[in-house]
Order: C-alpha cells, then sequence, then structure tokens
C-alpha cells in the first residue's frame, strides 16, 4: 500500500512541474506580446497523513513530535506579476503605453467593456480610435467649442482632413509705450475742392443732387450721371495709404452731402463729442466747396489731389481739385492689427494715436478705431482714451470696446472686441511704439496632426497652426490588479476579486501617466524562465524517479511472493 501511495505521491509532482512548463512556456510565448504580464506557478504540500500528533513534555518524558507523511504537491495558485515592462519609442502618435498603474479602457462593439495595457491602437475609417482588433478606445469627449468634457465616456475621434475650426476674437492685448515727451495734437489737415455750383450757377450745397453738380470755372459740363462710379484711391492719411473704395452715383447716393458723407467714412475722419476741435473733424460743404478737415494730429493728415479722386464719366473723368488750407500738428502712433471673425476671416483694425492732453495727473492719449475690410459698411469704429498717471503707468481706459459689422462676410455680428492696454506704458521713450501682443482668435485651419501628453489630453494640430483638445484618453485602476481575468488579445475583465473599476483622468488620483508614441514591452524575464525550465524538467524527472523506483519495488515484493 506504501509503494503505491509513493507512486500517487510522484504523479503529484509529475503534474505539478507539467503545470509550471505550460507557465514558462506561456510566458516564453509571449516575450514581445505588448504590455504582456508574465505569470507564475506557485506550488503547496498535498494533504499530509499523520500517524501521531506528538506528545508534550513531562516529568518523565520530554516530548515526541508529530509523525506525519506527505502525499505530494499541488498547484496553489499561478499570479500575474505586476511590474510594469520597458517603454519602447515608435514613433507612432496612435501608439500609447501607460506609465505607472492603470489600464486603457475599450470597449466592444457589443457594448462590453475590458481594459488592457496594449496601446498599439488605429484610427479606422471613421477615425475612431480602436485597437488592433477593432474594439473601440474609450475617453472623455469635447464640446463644441472643442473643450474636454469630463466624467462621461465615448468613443475618442481624431477626425484628420475634417475637423475645421475658427474662433472669433473677443480681446485684443496691447503692448508697448505711448511716449509723454510727444507734443500734444493741437491742428488738423484742411483740404478744400474747388469752387462748385449747381445748373443755376449758384453756389453748390449739401443738397445738391450730383447730377446737377458742376465745376465753377466749367459751369456747363455736369460733373455725374446717375450710374457713374467715383473711386477714391492712393490718398495720403499720415504716413499710410487709404485703402481705395467706390461710390455709385444713386446707389450710395444721391446729393453732395451723401458723397460727403460717403467721403468722411472713406478716410476714418470721426468726430467724437466732447472733443474741441475748430474747424470740426468731418468732409462738409460750405461755400460751394467740399472742405476736409482731418481729426487733430500729424497721423491723421489728409493728403489728396485731383489723381485720387476718378470717375468713370468720359465727361469728367477728373471731377475735383484740391487744395490744402492748413497742415496737422502732433505727433502720434498708427497700429494696424487684424482679428477674427466666427467664420475665421482675417479682418483688419487700425488704431490712430495722439496725445490729447498732459499735465500734473498724467497724459491723456486719444484714440480712433477704423477698419478697411471691404465687407464692413463703415470705416470708422469709434474713439477712445488710454489715461497714465505721472509716473507712465496705465490708469484707464475709455471705448476700448469695439464692435465690427459682419453681416456681409455671413459670420455672427456685430464681432465685439476689448482692447487691453494693461500692458502699455507712458515713459517719455524716445517714439511711441505700440503692437497687438495677443488677441485670441484665429482663421479656418484643418486638423493636420495630432499628439497625446502625458494627462491623457489628444491634442490636435490645425493648419492655420492653433492647438485644440480633441479628446481625453482614460485609464481604469483596480483595488486588486490581479484579481482581473486575462481574456484574449491582450484584454482583461474585471473580476470577482478585483474590485470595480474606478475611471480617472491619467496622474490623477492614483492614476499612471500616458507616454504618446511609445508602447510597454512584455516584462517576461527570459533569463529567470530559462532557469524555471531547468528547475522544472529536473523536478519533473525527480517525480518520474520516484514512481519507477516505487514500481521496481513492487516488482521485486511480487517475485518475492511467487
Amino acid at each position: 500500500m506504501g509503494l503505491t501511495t509513493a507512486m500517487y505521491t510522484g504523479l503529484t509532482g509529475l503534474r505539478v512541474n507539467q503545470t509550471r512548463v505550460e507557465t514558462i512556456g506561456n510566458n516564453i510565448a509571449n516575450v514581445n506580446t505588448n504590455a504582456y504580464r508574465s505569470f507564475r506557478t506557485l506550488f503547496a504540500t498535498q494533504f499530509p497523513q499523520t500517524f501521531s500528533l506528538g506528545t508534550a513534555p513531562s516529568d518523565q518524558s520530554g516530548g515526541t513530535n508529530p509523525m506525519q507523511i506527505g502525499h505530494g504537491a499541488v498547484v496553489a495558485t499561478t499570479q500575474r506579476t505586476t511590474q510594469p515592462g520597458g517603454i519602447e519609442t515608435t514613433g507612432m502618435n496612435t501608439d500609447l503605453a501607460v506609465e505607472g498603474q492603470g489600464y486603457f479602457v475599450v470597449q466592444s462593439s457589443a457594448g462590453r467593456q475590458f481594459y488592457t495595457r496594449d496601446g498599439a491602437f488605429t484610427l479606422n475609417a471613421r477615425n475612431q480610435l480602436v485597437t488592433g482588433n477593432g474594439l473601440f478606445v474609450r475617453g472623455y469627449g469635447v464640446d463644441a467649442g472643442l473643450n474636454v468634457v469630463p466624467g462621461q465616456l465615448t468613443n475618442l475621434t481624431i477626425p484628420l482632413g475634417i475637423e475645421d475650426v475658427a474662433k472669433a476674437t473677443s480681446r485684443v492685448q496691447m503692448d508697448g509705450d505711448l511716449s509723454a515727451a510727444t507734443t500734444v495734437a493741437s491742428a488738423a489737415a484742411t483740404t478744400q475742392s474747388q469752387y462748385l455750383v449747381n445748373g443755376a450757377g449758384g453756389d453748390a450745397a449739401a443738397d445738391t443732387p450730383l447730377t446737377d453738380l458742376r465745376a465753377g470755372n466749367n459751369p456747363g459740363a455736369i460733373l455725374f450721371n446717375t450710374g457713374d462710379r467715383i473711386t477714391v484711391s492712393g490718398v495720403a492719411k499720415g504716413d499710410r495709404t487709404v485703402a481705395p473704395r467706390t461710390f455709385v452715383v444713386g446707389t450710395d447716393g444721391n446729393s453732395l452731402a451723401d458723397l460727403a458723407r460717403w467721403l468722411q467714412d472713406t478716410l476714418a475722419i470721426q468726430p467724437v463729442d466732447g472733443v474741441p476741435q475748430a474747424p470740426p473733424p468731418g468732409v462738409t460743404v460750405e461755400s460751394g466747396r467740399l472742405v476736409i478737415t482731418s481729426n487733430l494730429g500729424e497721423p491723421h493728415a489728409i493728403r489728396i489731389d485731383a489723381s485720387n479722386v476718378i470717375s468713370n464719366s468720359t465727361d469728367a473723368p477728373v471731377p475735383f481739385q484740391f487744395l490744402q488750407t492748413q497742415s496737422a500738428a502732433g505727433r502720434g502712433v498708427y497700429t494696424p492689427f487684424t482679428v477674427y471673425d466666427s467664420l475665421g476671416n482675417a479682418v483688419p483694425v487700425a488704431a490712430t494715436f495722439t496725445l490729447e492732453s498732459k499735465g500734473a495727473g498724467g497724459a491723456v492719449w486719444r484714440y480712433y478705431l477704423e477698419s478697411a475690410d471691404p465687407t464692413s459698411p463703415q470705416r470708422a469704429l469709434g474713439s477712445g482714451t488710454v489715461a497714465f498717471d505721472p509716473n507712465g503707468q496705465f490708469l484707464s481706459s475709455t471705448g476700448n470696446q469695439v464692435s465690427l459689422d459682419r453681416a456681409a462676410a455671413g459670420a455672427n455680428s456685430p464681432l465685439t472686441v476689448t482692447l487691453d492696454f494693461g500692458s502699455v506704458n507712458g515713459l517719455s521713450t524716445a517714439t511711441s511704439n505700440l503692437i497687438m501682443q495677443t488677441q485670441d482668435g484665429y482663421p479656418a485651419g484643418t486638423l493636420v496632426d495630432f499628439g497625446v501628453g502625458a494627462d491623457g489630453v489628444i491634442t490636435g494640430v490645425f493648419s492655420n497652426g492653433t492647438t485644440r483638445p480633441l479628446g481625453q484618453v482614460v485609464l481604469a485602476t483596480f483595488a486588486n490588479d490581479a484579481g482581473l481575468v486575462a481574456e484574449a488579445d491582450n484584454l482583461f475583465s474585471a473580476g470577482p476579486n478585483s474590485g470595480e473599476p474606478a475611471i480617472k483622468s491619467p496622474g490623477q488620483l492614483g492614476a499612471g501617466t500616458v507616454r504618446g508614441g511609445a508602447l510597454e514591452n512584455s516584462n517576461v524575464d527570459l533569463a529567470r524562465e530559462f532557469i524555471g525550465l531547468i528547475t522544472s524538467s529536473t523536478g519533473f524527472q525527480a517525480a518520474s524517479r520516484v514512481i519507477s523506483t516505487a514500481n521496481d519495488m513492487l516488482d521485486q515484493l511480487l517475485l518475492a511472493l511467487r
């Protein structure tokens, strides 16, 4: 009976070592499997046969120990090792690796949720991020403004070549210096046309029809007919040139006053209540002449001559002659910048600054805003002030919210932009220099590339140079990683002893971080596995010798009994 038991005991040795070889073989087979976690097989003694529990020591005896015979070994458990594998850089931006704790969350088409450390993802035909076997990678999506919306899992989409973005400007940050050494703007440039008359030979007035307007030195020739196009181009304003613009007689206006108002807006001359100026700025009709009076200061000075106003009329292709009667005084600075509407259209805006006053309380600058965008119904956008204390530090500004009509462009209208002068100084520098430091809008752009940050945020790179979040990869952590149930294709599912998955943003609450363009390697240690093969083979061989020895002894016993 004892020899038979010995054979069965040897059999248990064969079985446990065979199981260990199977485990080692699986580890070696997966040595190059991405993010593979190796297993180890642990043995335990099988139940013993007890002949005596032993006796306690006494005055007459020193006591005896238990007398037991073991009945072999069993597989106690298989354990999955949890130490991470090495990180290998691949350069593919769809490849992701977890550094630290956590698993990527993926979902089958049937809605079943799995977990994996294998981040060899790719994009499908719908630009969805998927595993190699087609499971959807889950994470946080973005709203219409491309802001990550945490809390609700969704299939991650990276719409390369499809997604377009644009953002309307809402704030412009100005920077630079408005020199306190500048002289106060004290005079405007004034220009007047030749003497003009009506058909009756009297002074042309504001209500004189353009089709009855004549030059005083040639009263027999009508200057304009209905439908004539009057184009203003090449007019100098300060050290720049005014953008060209065309007035159509009968469409844009009929009277000389209509032409004057149009010319005033074309030149962006802006009367402002409370700003004393004599004569007031604008284009007026006085004693039969068009009188053009700029705003105060040299940057506003209008210089116009006959060649700057051209008509398509064959009778009077050059309808006006101009003469400057006063020069402007007071230097300043002209600053052009660009903002964007909701469609991403670039809208040119310019601000012209002149010194309005200075005294013991500091300096006050006056600025005028204009836009030469062809879809804008008017060029003059308004005026405001920037005030500094005696130390040249910014105090306050007025009129710094400008509205642009974008209805003709098909964009949201009006486009409202706030100018921030908080970074502008009013020191006595050699010259005034002012620039747009930043603005928060951008033109239309198409998604051309993306990357994944350590926090799991997928950042898209657009053709307009802007970057915006497209979503966020999440990680699931478990109270007991070893309790996860291994599935095929490098997947795990939650098990009875794993605990419920805790979905987290990478890098938060104990979750690891994500490395883009990299993959986690297997954590199999080949040297250890080879040693395990040797010891398992030796154990298997020794157990087989137990069986063969017991068999030989049985044979000898049978021979003796014959």
